[in-house]
């Protein structure tokens, strides 16, 4: 069976996703890059439960839709914000097979 990329990195994610769990006191950050969005999330695994979220998508960020450098700064600002507002201190980072 030939292997290409996205299986490739559909085992990385696997193989990822099994030493990265999150809790509800350190959740696991995702993050994801569109063509035109970036998606943010901070999921309590334990729960099963997306605690906050941030994209361009949502309507204060409306207008600004781009996923270069600046918007995913923006996006990580408003997800950090969010999070200490929850009292939410540390998270672990899930790369996502990349």
């Amino acid at each position: 069976m030939a292997i290409n990329r996205r299986m490739v990195r559909q085992r990385i994610h696997r193989r990822i996703r099994k030493k990265v769990n999150g809790t509800a006191e350190r959740p696991r950050l995702t993050v994801h890059f569109s063509g035109r969005h970036v998606y943010a999330q901070a999921i309590d695994d334990d729960a099963g439960k997306t605690l906050v979220a941030a994209s361009t998508l949502q309507k204060e960020r409306a207008g600004k839709a781009s996923a270069n450098r600046e918007t995913a700064e923006r996006i990580g600002k408003s997800i950090a914000e969010k999070l200490r507002e929850k009292n939410i201190q540390s998270v672990v980072f899930d790369r996502g097979g990349y």
